[in-house]
């Protein structure tokens, strides 16, 4: 019996496997259905794995996953978790911030072409010009960058602990913000830091929705919520919008993903409109049920995030691809640039 069942479940291995197709924009072929899923746990289960699923990622992905979260939150689960491999579904630079947190685990991205935006928009070139021209300032970096921009870093910070990180910083120090130049205009604006230098990189998914979007929207809906990503190009005009009057301040709020579920669970609102990555509906409708969640722009869809699709993750855990590394110096420096931050204040996650 034991051998007929172990025949069975390599006859539907293979079957999957032969299913599998690629292409420049990601793997296909295969559904996310329930005989996928159980496929899924049981390879998850003879490597020893455990998967992680940001918030950005597709609703089969995250339903099928061991956790879900932001990228902060689920590398410091990652560093718990007590598998040996962790399959961490997103993109590149999260990937890389598990495997610096937990450099003895096996790493696996289910498709390691899977980039970002806002991660590319400051090199480690860039980042040592940039400070050879403020000598002795204090670079803060968003973890929503990579590896080898970290280990140039003092202090990393998310977008929840972005103005609690910049406040521990002495006044007199000049400060480097990198990369995301919406998240370093919200934290000059909150602590009116003059010495405060934002790097003009952006995520261009959240560049995107923009502030006449979100007004036409808070015209449409005035008895909505605001739920507003601090990287948005939008997120001025929202806070604009509730300094004029516009539309009453209580209802406007710079949130980060982890921030935006902690706010659905207690709005009394019946209607929120949503300025992020469109996956991120997906976890709130769930939080909240009966709250009306409506994207601020229904076309911010991050194309790497998708790049995670069924057939990805199934070729990942059938193969063990892709397997992220980063190099022992680079992680043990990039490590320390997320322990100051995380030895400022319990993060949360967040990004």
């Amino acid at each position: 019996m034991t051998i007929l069942n172990r025949t069975v479940r390599d006859d539907l291995k293979n079957d999957l496997a032969a299913m599998i197709t690629s292409s420049p924009n990601g793997y296909g072929g295969v559904d996310g259905d329930e005989r996928w899923a159980a496929e899924i746990r049981r390879l998850a289960d003879l490597r020893n794995a455990t998967i992680l699923a940001h918030n950005y990622q597709l609703p089969a992905i995250q339903d099928v996953a061991d956790h879900v979260g932001d990228s902060l939150a689920l590398s410091r689960i990652a560093a718990e978790a007590p598998e040996e491999t962790i399959v961490f579904c997103g993109v590149h630079f999260m990937a890389e911030t598990a495997k610096i947190l937990s450099p003895d685990k096996t790493v696996l991205i289910p498709d390691q072409r899977a980039g970002c935006s806002l991660a590319d928009s400051i090199t480690p070139e860039d980042l040592r010009a940039w400070k050879d021209d403020h000598p002795g300032a204090v670079v803060v970096s968003y973890v929503n960058t990579t590896a080898a921009v970290k280990a140039l870093t003092d202090i990393c910070c998310t977008s929840s602990n972005a103005v609690d990180v910049v406040a521990s910083i002495g006044a007199d120090r000049e400060v480097l913000f990198c990369p995301d130049q919406f998240l370093g205009a919200h934290v000059r604006r909150v602590t009116g830091r003059r010495n405060l230098h934002v790097w003009a990189g952006e995520c261009h998914v959240h560049a995107g929705i923009n502030g006449d979007e979100l007004t036409d929207q808070a015209r449409e809906h005035p008895d909505a919520e605001l739920f507003v990503h601090p990287e948005c190009g939008c997120a001025t005009s929202a806070l604009y919008l509730a300094g004029e009057g516009a539309f009453p301040a209580e209802r406007v709020k710079i949130l980060s993903t982890g921030g935006m579920l902690d706010a659905a669970r207690a709005t009394h609102a019946r209607q929120v409109l949503v300025a992020t990555e469109i996956g991120m509906l997906y976890q709130l409708r769930n939080a909240a049920p009966g709250v009306d969640f409506r994207a601020v722009n229904d076309r911010a869809s991050c194309k790497y995030m998708k790049m995670t699709t069924p057939a990805a993750l199934l070729r990942c855990l059938l193969e063990g691809a892709d397997e992220v590394h980063v190099d022992a110096q680079t992680s043990r420096l990039a490590r320390q640039s997320v322990q100051r931050m995380i030895a400022i204040g319990q993060p949360g996650g967040g990004e």
